[in-house]
């Protein structure tokens, strides 16, 4: 995962250690090991995001296993931690089985954690431009 050198710098401790575990939430992209998940994202974490709110870890990891998307790298844009928050901007590189081209997608998400672990999150994600990079949509958006 490609992560500024300075990402972790100047935080006090509890933020530094959220940092750290929302890097190892976001190497699991990576590395599709979503057992990882039980250490460090609560069972019943909510998740909040592109007008659904929903409760439970199956939603995280069923994001890492997306069929038809897989060598995912992970590049870290911008982050910021304080207190029980941190916020990652950050583009994911996948290769589309189908293809084998890459595509990117752009996420911006916040992280809440309690204890160690990841208890809910919010953010937003470019699947529109995922699915133009696919041709699966138009790439002019329709007006309404």
């Amino acid at each position: 995962m490609d992560a500024p050198a300075n990402v972790i710098r100047n935080l006090d401790e509890a933020a530094s250690q959220n940092t750290e575990i929302v890097l190892r939430y976001l190497r699991v992209f990576e590395t599709r090991q979503v057992g990882e998940f039980e250490q460090i994202v609560a069972e019943d974490v909510r998740v909040h995001g592109a007008g659904t709110h929903v409760q439970g870890r199956e939603y995280p990891a069923g994001s890492v296993l997306s069929p038809g998307l897989s060598d995912c790298r992970v590049r870290i844009d911008d982050l910021f931690a304080a207190d029980d928050r941190v916020t990652v901007a950050a583009t994911l590189t996948y290769r589309h089985d189908r293809s084998g081209r890459d595509v990117t997608m752009s996420v911006c998400k916040t992280y809440r954690l309690a204890k160690g672990v990841i208890v809910e999150f919010w953010g937003e994600t470019d699947l529109y431009g995922l699915l133009r990079q696919l041709g699966h949509v138009p790439h002019e958006v329709p007006e309404f």
